[in-house]
């Protein structure tokens, strides 16, 4: 099969022809379909995100769409010809997807969206799943609650004020002003955070009390914020993106609380994995109800392109989550 494999770190991929998978116990054959590029795939490349443990030579790529093509030992949740999608490798030494097949643990998969297309489905797995993990797993995002999220028209953001609007949640979100109509979109409501400060944010939208949850994606100065814009005793922050050094002062003067999110936990322990094949079809179900869409950039990037595709995403020119088409 052909396959991107990375040799050095901040190199160009090779484009090989490499042995075909087979399914393993547990494994699911998918021909792979689609893939899509986060700015993690960008730092793993660069060898710039050490937390992924990748093991060069690799194939990257964390998320995927495709088709199953074989089972192997004890897998009855999947047949051939289900399209399915996943957060399924390219970390710790697990083939990634920047390759027509892989062979991948079956509890990490969930049956496609029927109402999404393989490029729509490939770019949600490693998005949904932090946002997710953050707003339902850690602070039990429900009806009532003010949620913030910061940077919220972007990958993992616009995924987050989707899911807390869905779940019945009051949603604000700091962006760009360009991009309010985005933020609209999702009934969501547009912070210009170039324009106000944290305090007056505060007061103009939640009367001086606080969010009761804050959603990062921005890391640095507006994890810093976050704390600043937690409601008094019940505000709970989240970050993906919380490395770095901190004050917790401002946190704990409100009594609220913290917590991070590790997304590739189960990836590189094996633990926990069949939680991210329930949380993807807890995804299928809002996306099939109508509530939920990944916004998907127009252009098309091949296995052949992707320097083209990566390059979309780092100097942002893409609009939407940017997708490599991997077989026709």
């Amino acid at each position: 099969m052909k396959a991107l494999v990375l040799e050095s770190f901040n190199t160009p991929y090779q484009l090989k022809q490499i042995d075909k998978p087979a399914a393993g116990k547990g494994q699911v054959l998918v021909k792979i379909l689609a893939s899509s590029v986060n700015p993690l795939d960008i730092k793993i490349k660069a060898g710039q995100a050490g937390h992924a443990k990748a093991v060069l030579p690799a194939v990257l790529g964390i998320d995927m769409a495709g088709v199953v093509e074989a089972v192997g030992e004890g897998v009855t949740s999947f047949a051939p010809g289900d399209e399915v999608y996943g957060l399924t490798g390219g970390i710790a030494g697990i083939p990634g997807t920047l390759a027509e097949y892989a062979a991948v643990d079956a509890e990490l998969l969930a049956l496609k969206p029927k109402n999404l297309s393989m490029r729509e489905a490939a770019a949600l797995p490693l998005v949904f799943i932090t946002a997710w993990e953050g707003l339902v797993d850690r602070a039990n995002v429900n009806e009532g609650k003010t949620v913030l999220v910061h940077g919220g028209a972007g990958g993992v953001g616009h995924i987050a004020v989707q899911i807390a609007k869905a779940l019945g949640a009051q949603v604000f979100s700091t962006v760009d002003a360009a991009k309010n109509e985005v933020i609209n979109a999702y009934g969501a409501t547009p912070i210009n955070y170039k324009s106000l400060t944290v305090d007056e944010y505060i007061q103009q939208y939640t009367g001086g009390e606080g969010f009761d949850i804050i959603f990062d994606t921005i890391g640095g100065e507006t994890l810093d914020a976050s704390f600043k814009a937690a409601k008094q005793y019940v505000g709970h922050v989240l970050s993906i993106l919380g490395w770095g050094t901190h004050s917790l002062a401002p946190l704990s003067f409100h009594g609220a609380t913290y917590s991070g999110v590790f997304t590739l936990y189960p990836l590189i322990t094996g633990k926990g994995r069949k939680h991210h094949g329930d949380i993807l079809r807890e995804a299928t179900k809002l996306i099939e109800g109508g509530k939920l869409k990944p916004l998907v950039d127009p252009e098309n990037y091949t296995l052949e392109t992707i320097a083209e595709a990566y390059d979309a995403l780092e100097q942002s020119k893409a609009k939407g989550k940017v997708v490599v088409n991997i077989n026709n």
